[in-house]
């Protein structure tokens, strides 16, 4: 085989190189997105045991219990589903390098046969005289140009054979440490799966035995959801009482069904809506356990449970934070939400609700983060946050408001 047929062959195998590696660092930049969504996810896992410690201090069963194993459940399935996703691309990382350590072994035998056949080919005109007798011996001038033409083309071919080979050696050991490395990953990976699958699994049980103990407390869960529901219809009557009174005071007896912004307000209202997805969540930690609208009873069947914002359950005495710049409009006790407070942003308002205790006052102007008081903890061990947002008379849903966790 000819040295520049030689080089073609390299050059195809150094291509599917060089793909290789942008397949690679394509997989790489997944990986990375995986593994952040893994941190992600082990950092709600760690909050939801934490939190479900809290609640487990109290030896009666709650709801609280299984909101917390609920999440730490949801959170271990999807670092289940990001872990195997890492391994398919692991795996194609594998055997895409693979392939190509295969085509870099063959060509690399090829490429030793032509210099070996070279090499056989040079010793026999080794010495000065018989490259001078194969050049004189040309019937023509122009054929001894080109005999000469041809020495000096094969000893460059040569050369270039030795490079050749040192170039796919070098490539070669390259790619045979990248998959020492990726399969070195590849097990870590497996381990991580299989105690994922172990930790789900004990989850699950958990789950089912916490479930089974609140079946028999039908009674007292009813009432509980009983109470929540007057305790809803009371928290609605506030806000809806407070926007009232500002759109009658704002549209100075007008007949509006929204409030009538000075300039300033308008500018508030404004900055406000802008935020929408980037505002900071009330509390530093906790996950949401009721959603905007009617969710499902976590144990009795055929139960809906009305909720005008969302219940976020968190750490005892955990702060909770104004989400935005506003004033405080109103400061209440409310049977069954403890402690409110709801603060105006323009024509937005925010509500927090079942707080322990309220740090601030009626009138003062609020920035963004300032605390607004500390979660009340109920008897079962339960710190949960009642979060909600509105625009004049509509209730609107938060959680598509809040930064992504």
């Amino acid at each position: 085989m000819s040295a520049g047929k030689g080089f073609g062959i390299f050059a195809i195998v150094f291509f599917l190189a060089v793909a290789a590696v942008a397949q690679t660092e394509q997989s790489e930049a997944d990986r990375a997105r995986l593994e952040k969504e893994k941190k992600e996810n082990l950092q709600k896992i760690k909050e939801a045991q934490r939190i479900l410690v809290e609640t487990s201090t109290k030896k009666k069963t709650s709801i609280g219990q299984l909101n917390a194993i609920n999440q730490q459940i949801e959170a271990r399935e999807s670092l289940i589903r990001s872990i195997n996703l890492e391994l398919e691309l692991l795996h194609s990382q594998i055997e895409e390098i693979s392939s190509v350590i295969t085509a870099l072994e063959e060509d690399l035998v090829q490429l030793k046969k032509e210099y070996a056949y070279m090499v056989y080919a040079a010793s026999k005109t080794r010495n000065s005289y018989d490259r001078l007798t194969f050049i004189f011996s040309a019937q023509t001038f122009n054929q001894m140009v080109m005999r000469i033409k041809y020495l000096q083309q094969y000893s460059e071919a040569r050369r270039n054979q030795v490079e050749q080979i040192q170039k796919v050696t070098k490539t070669l050991s390259n790619q045979r440490e990248t998959i020492v490395g990726k399969r070195l990953e590849q097990k870590v990976l497996l381990d991580q799966q299989i105690n994922a699958n172990r930790d789900l699994l004990a989850l699950k049980a958990k789950q089912r035995l916490v479930i089974k103990e609140l079946n028999e407390q039908e009674s007292e869960l009813q009432k509980e959801v009983n109470d929540r529901k007057a305790s809803i219809n009371r928290l609605d009557k506030l806000i809806a009482d407070l926007i009232k009174k500002e759109i009658e005071e704002s549209s100075q007896g007008k007949s509006s069904t929204k409030i009538e912004l000075n300039a300033s307000a308008k500018v508030l209202s404004e900055s406000f809506e802008k935020s929408k997805t980037k505002l900071q969540w009330p509390v530093n930690s906790g996950f949401i356990t009721q959603r905007f609208g009617y969710n499902p009873h976590p144990v009795m069947k055929n139960i809906m449970i009305p909720n005008d914002g969302i219940d976020i359950q968190t750490n005892q005495d955990a702060q909770v934070k104004a989400v935005f710049d506003g004033v405080v409009k109103t400061i209440a006790s409310v049977p069954g939400m403890n402690k409110v407070v709801i603060v105006q942003h323009g024509d937005y308002f925010t509500l927090y609700a079942r707080l322990k205790e309220v740090t601030v006052k009626r009138g003062q102007q609020l920035s963004t983060s300032d605390v607004v008081g500390s979660v009340y903890t109920d008897t079962n061990g339960v710190s949960s946050l009642q979060f909600q947002i509105w625009r004049n008379n509509e209730k609107l849903n938060p959680e598509p408001w809040l930064e992504k966790k």
